[in-house]
């Protein structure tokens, strides 16, 4: 079925009505030659007066029907003009600007594809006014994590070297003292509690200096890959099985790999620990290619306990764990790493239903390999 352009449409509805006005009045044109027909043929003087009234109106009805068919026919192609130049040309280089993003559909579907893209600008405003908040709540995160990271490290340093002296002591005394098999035990523990401590503290200092990252072009199914090759053996101690859903490669992001791989570590770690029986993980790869943001993203689900609704909120929050010897560190510092690629991790769960953590990178632009960090 043929397609009628957006301009052809306007000039079947101006021509239309030009038309129509134009038949009136022509029609108006033709009677009033009749009437003077009629009124020449009436006998006498009275009929003389009244033919020439008659006429005389005839003649003006004439004149006002050629003037406004002529005005009709101006007024049309003002129309035409003004809405050609005004709407159907901006709206022609607005689609054409938009087409870049989209592909090209025939000529004669302008209303159309401007309606769908209204839409589409629709659904890309709501998602970045999405984006806009999750990056406010980003933002006074990252101030909070700021402040504690400075809190972290002078506590950090204000204790890590009095323990240290107290752990060399108590190697020393274990050395040269002759102790019951109850006292070594007891200093076995003591040690073993200050080793605790020391890993704790060491837990701050990541947190409160993190590491200067190493941003390079990889594609992050290569970091899936190594993190599974890393945990290989982990996974088959703990019996869980660990399958990736990729149809293709993903497309290369600016990271640092050994970070990323940390990322992912943390969470199969801690899914193996939330399985105690066993389980499976599956990490789905894909590719998000929105006008506004194209984005890498990886999403480890596991079939575990899952998370309760409470805990959803808080467990991005530093010192915050749900195991009895956790530091609650872990999972803020994966989360503070993807936020400094510029990307966010999330946590989706129900409790009963497994646990999913998705890490979402920007892909990588051409020609645009700054590094932010440098």
């Amino acid at each position: 079925m043929a397609r009628i352009g957006l301009k052809s449409r306007i000039v079947l509805i101006l021509g239309g009505f030009a038309l129509t006005v134009c038949g009136l009045g022509l029609m108006l044109v033709v009677t009033t030659f009749s009437i003077d027909t009629l009124v020449g043929s009436l006998p006498g003087q009275a009929a003389g007066e009244v033919a020439s009234a008659l006429h005389g109106q005839a003649l003006r009805l004439r004149v006002t029907a050629l003037a406004a068919m002529g005005s009709t026919l101006l007024l049309s192609a003002l129309l035409y003009l003004v809405v050609v130049y005004q709407m159907v040309l901006p709206l022609r280089r607005l689609m054409a600007e938009a087409a870049r993003y989209d592909e090209q559909e025939g000529a004669g579907d302008e209303l159309k594809t401007l309606s769908r893209r209204v839409r589409v600008l629709l659904h890309d405003v709501d998602h970045t006014s999405v984006e806009l908040e999750r990056s406010r709540e980003t933002l006074a995160h990252a101030e909070k994590m700021a402040v504690m990271g400075k809190l972290a490290a002078n506590m950090a340093h204000s204790i890590r070297n009095p323990f240290t002296s107290v752990q060399m002591r108590l190697f020393s005394l274990s050395r040269s003292l002759d102790l019951s098999p109850m006292q070594k035990e007891d200093l076995e523990v003591i040690a073993a509690e200050i080793r605790r401590i020391d890993t704790i503290l060491q837990n701050f200092l990541e947190f409160s200096r993190p590491p200067r990252l190493q941003m390079q072009p990889v594609s992050p199914s290569a970091v899936v890959d190594s993190a599974l090759r890393l945990l290989e053996h982990r996974l088959r101690a703990y019996g869980v099985t660990a399958r990736v859903d990729r149809s293709a490669p993903l497309p290369e992001v600016m990271a640092d790999p050994e970070q990323l791989k940390e990322v992912l570590v943390n969470i199969m770690v801690n899914a193996c620990e939330a399985m105690l029986r066993g389980g499976a993980i599956l990490i789905e790869e894909r590719t998000l290619l929105h006008p506004l943001l194209k984005q890498a993203v990886i999403r480890v689900q596991d079939n575990g306990p899952g998370i309760p609704a409470a805990q959803l909120d808080k467990l991005f929050q530093p010192f915050f764990s749900t195991k009895e010897e956790g530091t609650g560190l872990g999972l803020s510092i994966a989360h503070r790493i993807i936020g400094d690629h510029g990307g966010r991790l999330d946590v989706e769960s129900a409790e009963g239903q497994g646990a999913a953590f998705i890490i979402t990178i920007p892909l990588r632009e051409q020609g645009n390999e700054h590094d932010p960090h440098r």
